[in-house]
């Protein structure tokens, strides 16, 4: 037969969906009582509304079930105060003041923004089954869709809804949980917007400031929690974004995604050159779209080639060699996958695009990367 201390270690194990921590750690075990082969528990939900509420409460149900002797199960769910919430956001934020950077030189986190030239070469398609890829690897994973005007990484991780609209992030106060698709947690700015009766999604027209304060808070209000890599889909170009990007994080580390045709890598080094201009280093290029295999053996080169080796040579210098880190093949299942909101890395491994951006994913995650001058956050004994 089960105590009440066996009980409650059960179900304190719970992890919160979206924080992705337990629920004792978190405050969310008010009370277990046992009575016979009753366990009665009562939780405290982060919100009003929250919508991690039903699994929560079924998780939580299932584990304090599981307790030898327990067959019946009773749980009183509430709501935690103004006060247990100031606290809860307090300990997430781990000591740091409300909207400081947590993504700064002396963060253990990983960042890396994704550019481009020019649209149109798959930057985002690249981002986003990057971001899964490293995630499978293992990694803690998160995604800011920083391309404002012309966000696409919601649709592409399936982040959509029965009416066709990305999820609203749940609010903690002042703290915004990002949602997560295939362990990879997300903020976009269609996660903000909303239709107009039947019409399409809205669009931004934002200038400079807003630009900036947008991406500003997505990299400080938001709650990604401990990550080991942070990725930016850029918006393409060497516009404001950029520009706030590079003051924002002047140590975050550049990809550079390109096609293989020379049009395309012309522009991709100015988006480098600009990124260098602020302090980032760029880490390699990615070429988008390369030959494809046709089913007879022959290749289609459909875009050119040799464009991404061309941008990765004029990259380098004698201090610092730009390698060309992938060459991911055109493919049609690449595209489909996107279409459905399945990454392809996910939905079909065994794609040759897939295996180029899992390649990709593997050669970014074991890349050395420079520690030097950044205080550890270990403490001598």
């Amino acid at each position: 037969m089960s105590d009440a201390d066996d009980v409650r270690r059960r179900v304190g194990a719970v992890s919160d969906p979206e924080l992705r921590r337990p629920l004792e750690e978190l405050g969310m075990v008010r009370g277990v009582e046992v009575t016979d082969d009753v366990a009665r528990v009562a939780i405290a939900l982060t919100i009003v509304g929250c919508p991690a509420a039903t699994r929560i409460e079924a998780d939580v149900r299932a584990a304090a079930a599981s307790a030898p002797g327990i067959s019946r199960v009773e749980i009183e769910v509430g709501v935690m105060s103004p006060e247990e919430r100031k606290s809860l956001t307090e300990r997430l934020r781990g000591g740091r003041a409300a909207r400081e950077m947590p993504f700064g030189p002396d963060s253990l986190t990983r960042v890396i923004a994704v550019t481009s030239g020019k649209g149109g070469v798959g930057k985002s398609t690249v981002t986003a089954n990057l971001a899964v890829a490293l995630a499978q690897r293992g990694l803690s994973v998160g995604l800011v869709d920083a391309d404002v005007h012309g966000f696409s990484i919601p649709g592409l991780l399936g982040l959509v809804g029965p009416d066709g609209l990305p999820p609203s992030p749940t609010r903690i106060d002042d703290l915004m949980l990002p949602p997560v698709a295939y362990d990879v947690k997300t903020i976009s700015i269609g996660m903000f917007l909303r239709r107009s009766t039947d019409g399409p999604l809205g669009a931004v027209a934002w200038r400079g400031p807003l630009l900036h304060r947008t991406v500003q808070q997505f990299l400080t209000d938001v709650f990604f929690g401990d990550l080991d890599v942070l990725l930016l889909d850029m918006p393409p170009g060497t516009g404001d974004v950029a520009i706030s990007v590079g003051q924002l994080l002047p140590h975050a580390e550049v990809l550079v995604v390109t096609t293989p045709q020379s049009a395309a890598s012309d522009v991709a080094i100015r988006s480098a050159l600009v990124a260098r201009q602020t302090g980032q280093r760029v880490i390699g290029v990615v070429e988008n779209m390369a030959a494809m295999t046709l089913p007879d053996g022959s290749t289609l080169d459909l875009f050119g080639a040799g464009g991404g080796a061309e941008v990765a040579e004029r990259l380098s210098t004698p201090e610092e060699h730009v390698p060309l880190l992938a060459s991911i093949p055109l493919s049609t299942t690449l595209r489909a996958d996107g279409d459905a909101g399945t990454p392809v890395v996910a939905a079909s491994a065994a794609d040759p695009a897939a295996l180029a951006v899992r390649a990709l994913a593997e050669r970014v995650a074991t890349m050395p990367r420079g520690l030097s001058g950044r205080s550890l956050t270990v403490r001598p004994r």
